[in-house]
């Protein structure tokens, strides 16, 4: 199944600070095991390695995570785990990417598969599937793909993408000519994007081949295909990190999305038909982890009295205990402890840069 053409990109670099205070700037969200026994990117390598190779898997993270990645990830080529001197944003990432495919693949015709490493799947089979037939239409025509996951709920965290004609003829995955997206929306819109049923969740992984993104890059970015070019060069020189902490003082912040999607006009959407969740917080857990007595999520050792709804983490040493609470994010660590309101889960972002802010708590973060 493996296709010696395609490339795996896995954007690592995010600090995951909603899922403070496990997730902490020297350990972030994608090296917590979150979900079952396994890293979030260890997870995200093990689902691709039916269709990718091994050399062809390349990670993006931040220049702090190179080295835990690297042992975590022994099977990869210690090159192919890339570490960013600072956050730029995904356009940036996907510059330096394009890149490195260039050096590694000489060829235009290299096919790039640009994916986060926090989502959950498990239904890795199916989704392979998805991949391969985005794969062969990214490179048969020349546009690009995104993957586009089926809304369940009037959700305002998500993208939508606006999906018209079908244009799936000869390949099992269904695809739809893209007619717009539209960044996180407020609940009016979301309630009528899903009931028009023409609207999916922008899951954030898009499929193009090397040539489509630098030529998308050239005429919408120019100053990113030039940064993809410089930095391909270094790679194939082995001058890449000198070269990152140059380029990157003066690279401006943008995400993909802005830079390149939105500009852009042909772009198909591939159906999302594997399970999907992206684990953006705790509440996420929710999904994941069959819940217990009064429907509470837990890890490590609880008891509770009249308590629900709860999503209590610790561990198998540290006792939490609650009595007459619910809709409460319970999580312990060895130096800190939150107690949050579960409504309020994306503010723990916002906790975080208040701690930051206090030199004494430094030490937390």
């Amino acid at each position: 199944m493996k296709k010696e053409n395609f490339y795996a990109i896995v954007m690592a670099g995010g600090k995951g600070e909603r899922f403070w205070p496990q997730s902490r700037a020297s350990h972030p969200k994608q090296l917590l095991r979150l979900i079952g026994n396994l890293t979030l990117i260890e997870q995200t390598v093990e689902r691709l390695t039916p269709l990718i190779p091994l050399e062809n898997i390349i990670i993006i993270t931040n220049h702090d995570y190179v080295a835990p990645m690297r042992s975590l990830l022994a099977k990869l080529p210690a090159d192919n785990i890339v570490g960013e001197p600072v956050g730029r944003d995904t356009a940036p990432c996907v510059a330096l990417a394009a890149g490195i495919v260039k050096a590694k693949s000489k060829s235009d015709d290299a096919v790039m598969m640009l994916l986060p490493s926090d989502h959950v799947i498990r239904d890795a089979s199916c989704m392979l599937k998805v991949l391969s037939d985005s794969g062969e239409v990214a490179s048969e025509t020349e546009s690009i793909v995104t993957i586009g996951v089926n809304p369940s709920f009037a959700s305002t965290g998500y993208g939508y993408i606006h999906c018209g004609e079908n244009t799936s003829e000869g390949h099992e995955t269904k695809f739809y000519k893209s007619l717009g997206f539209t960044e996180k929306p407020n609940l009016k819109t979301a309630e009528k994007f899903l009931k028009a049923g023409t609207y999916k969740w922008n899951s954030g992984m898009f499929i193009w081949s090397l040539n489509t993104i630098m030529t998308a890059l050239n005429q919408y970015a120019p100053n990113l295909h030039g940064l993809a070019t410089r930095l391909g060069e270094a790679f194939a020189t082995d001058n890449l990190e000198n070269a990152l902490a140059e380029e990157y003082q003066n690279c401006e912040k943008i995400s993909i999305d802005y830079a390149v999607m939105e500009k852009v006009d042909d772009v198909i959407v591939a159906e999302c038909t594997f399970d999907w969740d992206d684990v953006g917080s705790w509440t996420a857990l929710r999904n994941q982890i069959r819940p217990s007595e009064n429907n509470n999520v837990v890890r490590g050792l609880f008891e509770g009295l009249d308590t629900k709804d709860c999503i209590v983490v610790g561990d198998a040493k540290h006792l939490i205990a609650a009595i007459d609470v619910e809709d409460l994010i319970i999580v312990h660590t060895d130096d800190a402890t939150l107690v949050c309101n579960a409504k309020s889960a994306q503010r723990i972002k916002e906790l975080v840069h208040r701690i930051g802010d206090r030199q004494e708590y430094s030490k937390f973060l």
